[in-house]
């Protein structure tokens, strides 16, 4: 899939990447049992077939891919499932959990350099998916838009699709690859495990975080006050004013780091 948010997902993660109100998926390509790859143009109006949408819920049918939970949390929130439900990870598996098992590499790239297959990701990807799928600087040349559209360049776009289509290839590559040295049950079952771990998540005691931080600005505050009251700086914040304070005051300091002030203080009461 190749999909658009505006939260940064190697920042954030898939989950939040998902829940944002901007997340949409714009191409869907797939392959039924091995058959011809097919690519759903989301973004213009193709719908994904019903029989497809059934097989994604259907904990009877396997769906694979490449880092699999991408897929799985990304068609949850295609699918309309609520924050905090996902599709079921049994019926999932992944080509990158599989690739990792044997000590292949955790890029679809790599994996496919090593395998050395027919068919080899495009290297066209990264610049595509920084045009389609993140959010673009407003400029007077673009009109003042914050995202590129297919219609805003209709090469790049048909590319793109071909890049989508290429990947499910590859993917399907790597499988018949690695046909003949299987991942165990016990391994696919502590994958889904950790699956289920990940879409739970860490309960939070939300009261307690939000005390924590009012604390934290309070205390701040208090202490940039009696800074202020001591240095008369007009920002005790600023590391330029407080190393040009304590010069003032005969004492050099190349930085304000934890470090250096630990070691200011230990020369001092030595």
């Amino acid at each position: 899939m190749e999909t658009f948010s505006n939260v940064d997902l190697a920042k954030c993660g898939v989950y939040k990447y998902a829940e944002s109100d901007d997340f949409e998926i714009l191409l869907f390509g797939y392959s039924a049992d091995g058959g011809e790859v097919k690519v759903v143009d989301l973004a213009n109006g193709e719908k994904v077939p019903d029989e497809v949408i059934a097989a994604l819920e259907d904990t009877d049918v396997i769906k694979w891919a490449f880092n699999a939970t991408f897929e799985r949390v990304c068609l949850s929130r295609f699918l309309g499932y609520p924050v905090g439900k996902y599709l079921e990870p049994e019926s999932w598996r992944c080509s990158l959990i599989w690739s990792a098992y044997l000590g292949l590499s955790q890029s679809l790239k790599g994996v496919g350099s090593v395998l050395k297959l027919d068919e080899q990701k495009m290297d066209k990807g990264k610049d595509l998916i920084k045009y389609f799928c993140v959010p673009c600087l407003p400029t007077k040349t673009n009109g003042g838009r914050t995202r590129n559209r297919p219609a805003h360049d209709f090469g790049k776009w048909q590319t793109f699709k071909s890049y989508n289509k290429r990947d499910v290839e590859v993917e399907m590559s790597i499988q018949q690859k690695l046909a003949r040295f299987p991942v165990p049950e016990c391994v696919w079952s502590e994958y889904h495990q950790s699956e289920r771990v990940n879409d739970r998540g860490i309960g939070v005691d939300s009261e307690f975080l939000k005390n924590a931080i009012e604390i934290d600005t309070a205390v701040k505050s208090d202490i940039r006050d009696k800074l202020v009251e001591l240095t008369s700086l007009e920002n005790p914040n600023s590391v330029l004013q407080m190393k040009q304070w304590l010069a003032d005051k005969g004492l050099e300091m190349e930085s304000l780091g934890k470090k250096e002030v630990a070691e200011v203080f230990k020369d001092r009461s030595a």
